[in-house]
């Protein structure tokens, strides 16, 4: 068993990520890693449908040794992240008596991770949770950072709150138990980060695409490291995204387009982010700042890891709208994370609005 681990610096506190992969048959189980960042005595696990059969259990057992320990199970999927399913979390909350000695624990993945998060924010104005993302996107981004919420029906991720956990467990062994579809989706946010901070790591990435497809954790385990390590030097420096953590929205305006108006759960999150960041990059050559061959690139490595490069249909004008909704809005000017070079983005409302509706038009 080895492990590695950093940290993540913010004014809420400092707390680490723990990615553990399998070297031999000494592995840690998930209990004894978390334990000593449970405060009190009332632990209560998060999870769904799918992975409760998987990792709850022997979870559960340890836990209940020492602490008392309850479990809301929710049905799994990106149509369930809204207020109904929140309110089940409060509902097992207030059912045992729990009260602000409560830790919560997120056994799953975005999904999970951002619900419980919610609920830990917001439960008795705000409670300990603890991430254990079972799912690659997650381990690489929604649970490190403190980012949580829900849904709602005109808009992605529009209710929520930043709450830091008290630590992230990455147990790389959950991987071999996800389904390629999902190993795709966050195989988009690695990819993500190569684009917006390292050309050096997209390299690295095309090198190393057949086996992280391959579920080598030694190789996925060194992509979560170095994806975990971008995301805590930028948490450090903007905890509540006011500046530069902005950039690690790269592709999502364009994404969040894609899963609202297509229905939450029906284009997994990654596969929106992948089609996202392709117009993104679209957007940036027509602008003259990546080239020809740069573009190409893109689309390879997105489709290497078997990721969509086109959005569905969608009316451009109504695309523009929902762009509307979102979070990097600033007085009435949507603003864009673009690709000045490839590894080097930036934030900007300055890009003509024909070449955008362009952008929006192309379906590949």
């Amino acid at each position: 068993m080895s492990a590695d681990g950093l940290m993540v610096k913010t004014q809420s506190h400092d707390y680490p990520i723990v990615i553990s992969k399998d070297t031999d048959n000494t592995k840690v189980s998930m209990s004894e890693q978390i334990i000593p960042f449970i405060e009190g005595q009332q632990v209560l696990i998060v999870t769904n449908d799918t992975v409760a059969p998987l990792y709850l259990q022997p979870l559960q057992l340890e836990l209940e040794k020492s602490f008392t320990v309850k479990v809301c199970i929710l049905p799994d999927g990106e149509q369930y992240k809204n207020q109904a399913n929140i309110d089940q979390i409060y509902d097992a909350l207030m059912a045992e008596h729990f009260n602000r000695d409560v830790t919560l624990v997120a056994l799953g993945g975005g999904v999970i991770g951002d619900m419980t998060g919610f609920a830990a924010a917001s439960f008795m104005r705000g409670v300990n949770f603890i991430q254990i993302p079972t799912t690659l996107l997650s381990q690489v981004d929604s649970s490190v950072g403190g980012k949580t919420g829900i849904n709602h029906p005109q808009g992605k991720n529009m209710i929520g709150a930043f709450w830091q956990p008290q630590m992230v467990l990455a147990d790389m062994s959950t991987l071999l138990t996800l389904p390629p579809r999902e190993l795709s989706a966050g195989l988009a946010e690695v990819i993500k980060y190569a684009l917006i901070m390292d050309a050096e790591f997209l390299t690295w990435l095309e090198d190393n695409m057949s086996a992280m497809m391959a579920l080598d954790l030694t190789v996925l385990g060194e992509a979560v490291r170095r994806c975990c390590e971008y995301k805590a030097d930028i948490v450090a420096q903007d905890e509540r995204e006011s500046g530069v953590r902005a950039l690690l929205n790269f592709g999502h305006t364009f994404g969040h387009v894609i899963e609202t108006h297509e229905g939450y759960g029906n284009w997994l999150h990654g596969e929106a982010v992948a089609a996202g960041m392709m117009q993104a990059a679209r957007l940036s050559q027509k602008m003259g700042w990546l080239s020809i061959e740069d573009l190409a690139r893109v689309e390879r490595i997105l489709a290497r890891a078997k990721l969509p490069t086109a959005p569905p249909q969608i009316d451009p004008q109504t695309a523009l709208n929902l762009m509307g909704h979102d979070k990097k809005v600033k007085q009435g000017q949507i603003r864009l994370i673009l690709l000045k070079s490839l590894g080097k983005a930036v934030i900007t409302d300055k890009f003509e609005t024909q070449l955008l509706s362009e952008v929006l038009s192309e379906r590949a």
